[in-house]
Parts: structure tokens; C-alpha cells; sequence
């Protein structure tokens, strides 16, 4: 009785929290999305997302997340179980993880440098010979910072499903004959998916509502559900449309959380 009585008292700033910073938010724009421009009650931009320019933006949305999270997934995995394999792995892990801490808009700057027209990339494409190229501004380097500062958070939870891993599993794939693509396809990856869908669920989402890249990256030429939020809400004074693409997104989102949740397997 004691136990249970002290179990719901921890479990009082955990649901004042869930419901001050999740629910209110979400019912607080799920209200806004149900006024027009003008402040009247409308459904009218519920009408205006599935126009074609919207669904447009949207697909984008997701396609630009898609690469983000299919790209730092497959240097996150090698890498990842490349770091188990070495002596001091945990320094080296700390040593992927340390740039997420600095902030985003100072990452996003230094490669506003990086690859502006006199920045150290169009400095090396000159002394091997291809010459200046326009890198800044364009798709390739709005996927290539994205997932720079994506993949630790892609590689963290696929380091320690790997670093749980059983040796002794692989040992026994070994004794029975299997080659390493078989023990990778049949042994490792089926027992490290949980990892996987773990950092998945981690960049896709955020990748999803991405905004400040795509103004100082990609200099707007890549519009997703971010951007159109945040044009809203700063500039049209829009709120209500912006809700509703927000709506969408924390539906989207939970969806993708749903699908990428831990499944309990059966005895």
C-alpha cells in the first residue's frame, strides 16, 4: 500500500508535465486550426491542405526526410558497429557525440562557409581541377549538413543495440558454417533492429519539420512543412493555417512513432 501510495506521488510531475508541455500544445493548435485569417471558425483550412500545393510540400517533406534518415543510416550502422570493434570505443563515441552540442545555427553558418563560393570546398574542387562549383543553395547541401548533424543521433541507439549484442551468438554462427553477410543478414541486424528504428524514429521526425536549414542551406529553394509553419505563423500572421499544417505533422508524427515502436516477440 505504502509503495503504491509512494508511486503515485513520483507520478505527479510526470503527468502535470505530460499535460502542461504535450496535451495543452497539441489541443491549444488542434483550437487554432479551426479559424480562418480573419479569426472566424471555419473548416476552410482544412479545404487549403489538400490543395495541390500543399500535398506537394508535403510529399516533399517526407521525401527530404526520407533521404536524411536512409543516408545517415547507412554510414551510422558501419560506423556504429566499426566503434564496437575498437579499444577505447566509448572515447570515440563521445567524440561523434560531442559536435551535437554545439548549437545548430552556429553549425549552420560554418557551413554557409564552408561551402560558399570562396569557402574551403569550392578551394579544394579547384586544386584538384574540376574548378568553383555553386554548392551552397542547392539540395546537395541541405541533405549533406541535415545529416551531419542527424547521425549521432542515429548512431547512439544502434552503438549500444550492437554493444549488447551476445558474442557468443555470433561464435555459434560461425561453428555452424555461416559466411559474414549471413551472419550479418540472419544473426546481427534482425538482433539490432530495435536500435535501427530507434534512430530512425530520432532524425526522421525532426527531419520532417526541418526549417532554419532550408532558409540558411538551401537558401529556400527546399520548402518543407517547417517552412511553411514558420511562414505562417512569422509572416502571413496566418495561425490558423499554420496550426493545420501542424495538426498534420504531430498526426505524421505519431505515425511514424507507431511504426517504428518496440514490438514485444513472442516466446
Amino acid at each position: 500500500m505504502e509503495n503504491k501510495l509512494t508511486r503515485n506521488l513520483y507520478m505527479i510531475p510526470y503527468t502535470l508535465w505530460i499535460v502542461l508541455f504535450v496535451i495543452a500544445p497539441i489541443m491549444l493548435v488542434l483550437y487554432y486550426s479551426f479559424f480562418d485569417i480573419e479569426g472566424n471558425f471555419s473548416l476552410i483550412n482544412y479545404q487549403k491542405f489538400f490543395t495541390p500545393v500543399y500535398l506537394k510540400m508535403t510529399l516533399s517533406s517526407f521525401w527530404y526526410a526520407f533521404l536524411i534518415t536512409l543516408i545517415s543510416l547507412l554510414f551510422a550502422y558501419p560506423t556504429a558497429y566499426l566503434l564496437t570493434k575498437t579499444k577505447h570505443k566509448q572515447l570515440w563515441l563521445l567524440l561523434i557525440i560531442v559536435p551535437s552540442w554545439v548549437n545548430l545555427l552556429l553549425k549552420a553558418y560554418a557551413f554557409i562557409g564552408i561551402f560558399g563560393q570562396y569557402g574551403m570546398a569550392n578551394s579544394l574542387l579547384e586544386m584538384i581541377g574540376i574548378g568553383s562549383r555553386q554548392i551552397l543553395f542547392t539540395d546537395f547541401s541541405f541533405i549533406f549538413v541535415a545529416v551531419y548533424i542527424f547521425i549521432p543521433f542515429m548512431i547512439l541507439p544502434i552503438f549500444n543495440a550492437l554493444n549488447e549484442l551476445n558474442p557468443s551468438l555470433l561464435d555459434a554462427a560461425n561453428d555452424l558454417g555461416a559466411s559474414k553477410w549471413t551472419a550479418f543478414r540472419r544473426v546481427i541486424f534482425p538482433l539490432t533492429i530495435d536500435g535501427v528504428k530507434s534512430g530512425c524514429q530520432i532524425v526522421f521526425i525532426p527531419a520532417l519539420s526541418l526549417f532554419m536549414l532550408t532558409r540558411l542551406i538551401a537558401g529556400n529553394r527546399v520548402i518543407t512543412l517547417g517552412t511553411a509553419i514558420e511562414q505562417h505563423f512569422l509572416v502571413t500572421q496566418d495561425w490558423g493555417m499554420g496550426a493545420t499544417i501542424a495538426v498534420f505533422l504531430i498526426i505524421a508524427m505519431f505515425f511514424i512513432m507507431f511504426l517504428t515502436r518496440d514490438r514485444k516477440r513472442g516466446v
